[in-house]
């Protein structure tokens, strides 16, 4: 009985062919599928961002750009004659040499370092001691939350009650316990210090949170290790803890200088940049110069050159925090 072809005889290195071809086909669809449904999801993530950037640009850009216009001009729109008159970089170079808008940068910058500064360092010692159980935790939370609920000219009208002379139970107490005159109104310092610790006061509980959010995402094993190997607490948070809590701490002190560097609303009710020009902050001396004043084009201006120092600042900022770690990574 003659015997029949051995299975995969005669074409095999066809058939081959054909499997490879076909799972050629098959990666080069799955491939195209692939790019298929990264494009819409490009395509979703855009048309979810559209009604975002429609808002930004119309509440953000645009008067920008009319800020950047407006900054060219001489323009008073409640003089005789209101309309705009082009003065080239006439405000800008009045800015250089003027005295009250330098000493106000002067008063900010102070402002700044004392008062972020020390909401970085309280808030990062109620955020270690939030890490921890003790009595009371969650009414002591709930309490150091409450003056980020409270809106700025609200903080501002509260302290202005509170340092009063005649009715402030802060002056009534300072004298009563320690003989301490306490007014505001007349003495450069004690108005500045209230304004930096009004902002403390406020500001504090963010820091806290963010840094809180940032600590407990912090893995226990490089922690654990240090503790074997014999460093100190100190070792610990300069070598393990800071390095990886930087990108927190970054952002959360871009947000504090932000907002530190446009301060207006809490120290208008305060002090009203007073006494004298102790608490004239930058905010507060573009807000007199474009509402007493009415001096819109140069208060443009100094907005504009704000805008540049902040910008500045912050670059520095990162360089010096977090450029010299990404190249280490």
């Amino acid at each position: 009985m003659p015997k029949g072809p051995p299975p995969h005889s005669g074409g095999g290195p066809r058939r081959k062919q054909e499997i490879l071809i076909k799972g050629l086909a098959g990666v080069a669809i799955g491939h195209r599928q692939q790019q298929r449904c990264v494009m819409q999801s490009k395509r979703l993530g855009w048309i979810l961002l559209a009604p975002t950037l429609v808002i930004l640009f119309f509440f953000g850009v645009l008067p920008f750009i009319y800020v950047v216009y407006v900054s060219f001009h001489q323009w008073n729109p409640f003089a005789v004659n209101p309309e705009m008159v082009f003065n080239g970089a006439d405000n800008f170079r009045q800015i250089v040499f003027d005295p009250a808008f330098l000493k106000s940068v002067g008063v900010t910058v102070m402002f700044v370092i004392f008062a972020v500064l020390s909401e970085l360092i309280l808030g990062y010692v109620l955020a270690q001691a939030f890490m921890r159980d003790f009595p009371g935790k969650a009414i002591f939370r709930t309490i150091h939350t409450l003056p980020l609920i409270m809106a700025p000219i609200i903080v501002g009208s509260v302290w202005k009650l509170m340092t009063t002379p005649s009715i402030g139970i802060i002056p009534h107490f300072l004298d009563e316990w320690f003989g301490i005159t306490m007014n505001i109104g007349t003495s450069a310092p004690a108005a500045f210090a209230t304004v930096v610790i009004m902002d403390i006061w406020h500001w504090t509980p963010l820091v806290t949170l963010t840094l809180i959010a940032a600590l407990v995402s912090l893995p226990p094993d490089p922690f654990e290790q240090a503790q074997i190997d014999g460093a100190n607490k100190r070792q610990i948070f300069w070598h393990i803890t800071l390095p990886m809590i930087a990108p927190a701490v970054v952002a959360t002190v871009f947000i504090r200088l932000m907002d530190a560097l446009r301060t207006v609303d809490e120290v208008w009710m305060l002090t009203g940049g007073g006494p004298g020009s102790a608490t004239r902050f930058v905010g507060v001396h573009i807000f007199k110069e474009v509402f007493p004043k009415t001096n819109y084009g140069y208060g443009s201006t100094i907005s504009v050159i704000v805008l540049y120092l902040t910008i500045v600042a912050c670059w520095l900022l990162y360089v010096t925090m977090l450029a010299p770690r990404s190249k280490k990574d």
